[in-house]
């Protein structure tokens, strides 16, 4: 069967992060950024603008500038200046400023110079500096807040309507001779944080006749061969030689056969550690099955498969920069149709780890997948850790809105780390409990186990419904990620659309969250 082709995004179609360093005096570029908290005398808080702009002392409409939470105000001095605009972008208060108040500043203030047409843009280090929370990673946090913010999915138009031009460089201005290898470190790892969450955004808007479980394992291959990690692809075939029925029956009604794509990053020297494994959600598209869904905003069920676009792009990533650390991804990818040879609710279905399982609801097929692809994953390695992320139940995006991600974990260094690694990146997760009381309702009477409870805490029963598959004594954890995988709205760091959560804390987890 041919594949669509289609490109991935690359971080030469990213603006280019550049350094500048010899003193204020010497910075250049077409726009300075200069934040200021509310209340605060802008000059006298970036002592660095009187010598990179001396003309800011005399600009009147500095006087307008109350440093507000979003107030922009354009200043302009003389074209011919190295430096002949600033940009004042308002903090809030000073006293209750958050990281992600500084993300979204970020990402407004970059989509302000975009609207204007600004080729070069410069962002002041020594003012992140003297912020809490350290240089290095608010150094990270806005260059990677500075390229989500300009990102754009237009892969499948034929011209864009929108005459913008996006900067083309962002520089980071450090005072002094040199520039810190930290501060270069941390921009370095910003960009890639960004083009990682931008390939997870590209896939997750691909609708489901463009990327189908065999696009999305051709797409992860040419990745592999792009970035030096391995892939292996295992078809309906191999799927079936594994005992694999769960994936095979959730893609049995459609035209595109399931797979299950496995990738690993094993940097020389870590070859043979136990490796962190990640286990993705990657249905395709979702009808619901034979308990088809109500067609209101059905189309979104393209995003379905955010959890294996997270764990596709968290491998990418850790190849590009060989993160010091063996980590495994699992795609566990079908596409969820009702036909004449779509699965039941009644079935009963054999897992990978040769317990049955009775299909109670169709539409709880993101499980299925992920038990057959846990069960297997442990029968293969013997691992570090094994996290799972979906966009698993809607019960989990009524309990916690479009801002939080579910975590169940029983260990808590486990879920206290990954909850970090959430707040550090602006992904944020809610510990919710695996409460026992609720494994009867999964009970069966003619299998192991049934893949559905009652409605009423159907995000706890989904994920006891996993833990079911894990071996005691294994490290484990699920994110349900329903709720916060899509954008409904444009804001400063994402268009309407899919919002490529869970990556960056998954990233920094491998980075060395966990040890």
């Amino acid at each position: 069967m041919s594949c669509h082709n289609f490109s991935y995004i690359n971080m030469e179609n990213f603006m280019e992060i550049r350094f500048q360093n010899l003193g204020w005096e010497n910075w250049k570029a077409g726009i300075m950024l200069a934040f200021s908290c509310e209340g605060a005398d802008m000059l006298a808080e970036n002592p660095e603008l009187d010598k990179a702009c001396p003309w800011l002392a005399v600009a009147p409409a500095l006087r307008d500038f109350k440093g507000k939470t979003g107030e922009l105000c354009l200043l302009h001095g003389h074209p011919d200046l190295a430096i002949p605009r600033v940009l004042a972008i308002g903090l809030g208060s000073r006293e209750e400023l958050t990281p992600a108040a500084l993300r979204a500043a970020t990402g407004a203030a970059m989509q302000k110079c975009a609207s204007l047409g600004i080729e070069s843009v410069l962002l002041p280090e020594p003012f992140l500096s003297r912020l809490p929370g350290g240089p290095e990673r608010l150094v990270e946090e806005c260059v990677c807040s500075a390229l989500l913010s300009l990102y754009k999915f237009t892969e499948l138009k034929t011209a864009s309507a929108d005459n913008t031009t996006s900067p083309q460089w962002l520089a980071i201005g450090f005072n002094g001779d040199t520039v810190p290898d930290g501060g270069q470190s941390a921009a370095r790892r910003g960009e890639l944080s960004a083009w990682a969450v931008c390939l997870a955004r590209d896939l997750d808007n691909l609708p489901g006749n463009r990327l189908y479980p065999e696009a999305l394992a051709m797409r992860a291959d040419r990745l592999a061969g792009e970035y030096g990690f391995s892939c292996r692809v295992m078809d309906e075939n191999a799927l079936d030689e594994a005992g694999m029925g769960c994936i095979l029956s959730v893609g049995r009604g459609s035209v595109h056969p399931p797979r299950l794509v496995v990738l690993e990053h094993a940097p020389a020297g870590h070859e043979q550690e136990k490796p962190i494994i990640l286990v993705g959600k990657g249905i395709t598209f979702d009808s619901g099955g034979i308990c088809i869904k109500p067609a209101a905003k059905m189309d979104q069920m393209k995003c379905d498969m955010s959890g294996a676009a997270a764990v596709l792009s968290v491998i990418c990533a850790s190849a590009r920069e060989n993160t010091p650390r063996r980590v495994i991804g699992i795609m566990a990818c079908a596409e969820n149709m009702p036909d004449g040879r779509a699965y039941r609710p009644g079935d009963v279905l054999d897992c990978a780890n040769g317990e049955t399982v009775e299909v109670v609801n169709t539409d709880a097929e993101g499980r299925l997948v992920l038990c057959d692809a846990l069960a297997w994953a442990q029968k293969n390695w013997t691992p570090a850790a094994i996290i799972d992320i979906a966009t698993l139940t809607g019960a989990c995006a009524i309990a916690l809105g479009s801002e939080l991600g579910g975590l169940f974990c029983d260990d808590d260094e486990l879920a206290g780390r990954i909850m970090a690694c959430g707040k550090a990146t602006g992904n944020n997760f809610w510990r919710l409990p695996l409460w026992k009381g609720y494994e009867d309702q999964l009970k069966s009477n003619v299998a192991d186990i049934r893949n559905t409870g009652a409605r009423e805490g159907g995000a706890i029963t989904a994920a006891l419904f996993l833990r079911h598959f894990i071996r005691k004594g294994e490290l484990w954890a699920h994110l349900d990620i329903a709720g916060v995988d899509w954008n409904a709205k444009n804001d400063a760091l994402c268009p309407e659309g899919a919002s490529g959560f869970g990556v960056r804390p998954l990233l920094d987890l491998v980075r060395g969250g966990l040890s």
